[in-house]
């Protein structure tokens, strides 16, 4: 028994998010959606709804590739295709699972009988299912880069290709590509942001009563979906026809010259990269105008289609959240007010009462699915999902500025604390928390040995996409065939198979998949100082600031971060292993400082964080980043308690951790005329590599890889 999906009008707020979906239905060239939001905002339940609202489509019979019999791919393996009347059925909603492998995505061939027999057996991935439907993926920002490269060059070509030594198969695949992350598991690189059309921000809301409508609907929903569904019917129908009716008006829509110099200046004002911004921002304002019925692009449209388009692709820092200044936009779009407004014809959503397809402004009676609010509409048949008395009425979202205060503006600058922070107490206590000193870019920090771990930038492994170093027995289905080990496999038994002609008789047997080498990503987890003996302004803001360009090497590299830092009695998880490395960068950010040195017990934790991670990813390696001046203090009990010295337990916590094969390095802070060397000792008893400040810096350290490995190696030797 299917259950019914929930109604896309019976969403409550998430105007932006609703709007966004809305306009990429009606014109899927503006490029898809992606959705960011906390956990539990309905990001998925929105998706899946527009599904439904989505007019059928007309397929080939029998095609597995949804062509259009009125123009049907002359390209299409299925093809080509006669001339025949077609069939309907509704648009697809095809959701592309986190861990689906890249035979899944795009399809797959028939290695053996492409070799022996000349065919192309082809059979389809998701790709084609989602042809002229919605390709839906979750947690995008969880899936592997090569996976999403290839989503999204589909995306933008309207096609998929598939190559597999030397055969190629190609099909159409067009789709409304929308996608859903949570920021703090992780950002999408850049340039993929960019290859989204739209995105939006959403957040739960904090009003009382507005939560309570989204309880009471979800509670009835669960009871009785059928029920449920049916009491929200003629507003998705309403919604349905609106859909279909601005589809119907888009192509009489006129984006004048006021409008394009409007959306040129804006783009420009916002140092956006490229033309991609323009293109899409155009196309967007366009669809909001057929969207409201009219054929005339106007500066609301505008204004909306940038607080859309716009801030995923606006030059930032890469820790910086999304947003657009919403000042600097009115005031850019200012400038345009005293020219002469073009000739403007009139549409059929100028007159309200003029509404020639019935539902113009179409989301429910009380018109809480006009143009200025997609999707709200309430049925008013007194059962309990309608919205409580005086909610009010959704209108189209401002998106709110989101631009990031900086948290380098520390209170007046204070002298220096005493270097010896173990006074009585626990002399220097805690102090408000120092900005970071500006960024650099860091020499890459690798992990010995060849790994298996996930795709990555940082440490040599053995992965599915980089050089081929050698071939195998397939492990399961072939993905890469190694020609010329295949060849090598099946040329002894030709004679025996009774080969006559000139083709070559290949069996399963004789099948070599190629194995690669490539780069895969780590986990990098920073063990920080942040007692008293850091804690001098100056000093703390430039260990930050390396902290800080380590963690931006670690965001390029795609690797996990975690975050452990001691000071006064005890050590800290402040971020658990996530790959969110700008969440990691703001508790960074926050970190106080003050107290005495517990050395040991900072190294003890990442030990036990280790484990625990290598026990839920036992393929990701492990590198050890620990950043102190290597002083270690307690309080005097902890002392006396066992007869050792702070020092001795940090050095055989230290040992324990080179026991383990844990791969580190060493990041002297050590500063002054003076030195005592502390922090050397300890790299020697964690088996790794010291490094000073200043050899982080990647114009400084000409040897710094090769002296981690050689350390790893004559560590195994011994």
């Amino acid at each position: 028994m299917t259950t019914a999906a929930y109604p896309f009008t019976a969403v409550v707020g998430m105007d932006d998010m609703r709007l966004a979906l809305l306009l990429n239905a009606v014109s899927p060239a503006v490029g898809g959606v992606l959705v960011r939001g906390e956990k539990g905002t309905a990001k998925s339940t929105a998706v899946r709804a527009l599904s439904t609202l989505l007019p059928p489509v007309e397929v080939v019979p029998g095609c597995r590739f949804s062509c259009d019999p009125a123009a049907p791919d002359p390209g299409c393996p299925d093809g080509p295709h006669e001339t025949a009347p077609g069939d309907a059925r509704p648009a697809r909603m095809v959701e592309l699972p986190v861990g689906a492998s890249e035979d899944r995505l795009v399809g797959s061939l028939d290695i053996e009988r492409a070799l022996s027999d000349g065919v192309k057996a082809f059979e389809p991935g998701l790709l084609a299912d989602a042809h002229r439907g919605v390709l839906y993926v979750d947690e995008v920002n969880l899936l592997h880069d090569h996976l999403i490269d290839l989503l999204l060059d589909a995306a933008a070509m309207g096609a998929s290709y598939v190559e597999r030594e030397g055969v190629s198969v190609r099909h159409a695949a067009r789709f409304l590509l929308v996608g859903t992350m949570n920021p703090e598991e992780g950002e999408l690189r850049p340039q993929l942001l960019d290859r989204f059309g739209l995105t939006v921000e959403v957040t739960a809301s904090r009003d009382t009563e507005e939560r309570v409508e989204v309880v009471r609907r979800r509670l009835a929903y669960d009871e009785d979906p059928a029920r449920f569904a049916a009491r929200w019917a003629r507003e998705e129908g309403e919604l349905r026809d609106r859909i279909a009716a601005a589809r119907a008006l888009l192509p009489a829509v006129r984006l004048g010259d006021r409008a394009l110099r409007q959306i040129a200046a804006v783009c420009a004002a916002f140092e956006v990269d490229g033309m991609r911004a323009d293109i899409v921002t155009a196309r967007t304002a366009t669809a909001l105008a057929a969207w409201a019925g009219r054929t005339d692009v106007r500066t609301e449209d505008v204004r909306q289609a940038a607080l859309l388009s716009l801030p995923h692709r606006r030059r930032r820092a890469p820790f910086d959240a999304p947003g657009l200044d919403e000042d600097k936009l009115d005031e850019v779009l200012r400038q345009f007010e005293d020219e002469e407004p073009e000739p403007e014809p009139s549409g059929p959503g100028d007159d309200p009462d003029d509404d020639p397809d019935g539902p113009g402004e179409g989301g429910g009676s009380d018109g809480g699915d006009g143009p200025d609010g997609p999707g709200g509409g309430r049925p008013q048949d007194g059962g309990q999902e309608q919205a409580p008395p005086g909610a009010p009425e959704p209108s189209i979202p401002e998106q709110r500025s989101a631009e990031p205060e900086s948290s380098a503006d520390a209170a007046p600058e204070e002298s220096e604390p005493r270097a010896d922070d173990g006074g009585p107490g626990g002399s220097g206590g805690e102090r408000a928390a120092v900005g970071a000193a500006e960024p650099f870019r860091t020499r890459r920090l690798d992990v010995p040995g060849l790994g298996e771990g996930a795709a990555g930038r940082r440490s040599r492994a053995r992965t599915a996409h980089g050089r081929t170093a050698g071939a195998r027995r397939p492990q399961g289905t072939l993905t890469s065939l190694h020609l010329a080990a295949t060849v090598r496999a099946a040329a002894p038994h030709q004679h025996i198979r009774g080969r006559r002609g000139p083709g070559l008789l290949v069996r399963r047997d004789d099948l070599r998949e190629a194995v690669r080498e490539g780069r895969e990503g780590n986990l990098v987890l920073f063990v920080v100082d942040a007692s008293g003996s850091m804690a001098a302004r100056k000093r703390m803001g430039a260990i930050k600031g390396a902290v800080l360009s380590l963690l931006l090497d670690a965001y390029q590299r795609r690797d996990k971060v975690g975050l452990i830092t001691f000071r006064g009695a005890d050590a800290e998880l402040a971020l658990p292993p996530t790959s969110s490395v700008d969440t990691a960068a703001a508790r960074l950010e926050q970190l106080p400082t003050g107290g005495r040195t517990p050395l040991a017990a900072g190294l003890l934790k990442a030990r036990e964080v280790l484990r625990v991670e290598r026990l839920r990813d036992p393929s990701r390696r492990p590198l050890l980043v620990v950043v102190t001046d290597g002083r270690a203090t307690e309080a005097k009990k902890a002392s006396a308690s066992n007869g050792s010295t702070p020092v001795d337990r940090a050095a055989r916590a230290a040992r324990l951790l080179a026991g383990d094969g844990v791969a580190s390095v060493v990041v002297d802070c050590e500063s002054g005329p003076v030195r005592l060397g502390l922090a050397g000792a300890l790299a020697r008893d964690l088996r790794g590599t010291p490094v000073t400040l200043d050899e982080l810096r990647a114009d400084s350290v000409t040897a710094l890889v090769r002296d981690v490995r050689t350390v790893q190696n004559s560590r195994r030797a011994a």
